[in-house]
């Protein structure tokens, strides 16, 4: 009887253990931190589309999958503003977001 019971709250502590695990890593998963960023010929197109709707400056971030748009270029203008501009698939601007609410090429 003695050695049942060991395996059976052996077997309930492991499921434990386990099941607490498994939840740590969905809620950990669960973040804003999975982005995945553009490459190949798609960063040339995003790059493009995203500089010329700036008016220019220079490409610090992309990410597909943005919930703004399929694609989002992260681009500083030269005032030392960011701009977060966001792209269908076809990599044609849907709207874009600036530090302070101006617009990209608002020239400030």
């Amino acid at each position: 009887m003695k050695r049942r019971s060991k395996w059976t709250v052996g077997v309930a502590l492991s499921a434990a253990l386990i099941g607490s695990g498994t939840g740590i890593a969905l809620a950990t998963s669960s973040g804003d931190d999975n982005e995945t960023p553009i490459s190949g010929p798609a960063l040339e197109k995003a790059t493009a589309a995203a500089l010329a709707y700036t008016g220019g400056g220079e490409v610090t971030d992309a990410e597909v999958g943005d919930e703004e748009g399929h694609y989002e270029v992260e681009v500083t203008l030269g005032n030392g503003k960011q701009a977060d501009v966001h792209l269908d698939q076809d990599f044609k601007v849907l709207g874009s977001e600036v530090d302070g609410g101006d617009e990209p090429n608002d020239g400030d």
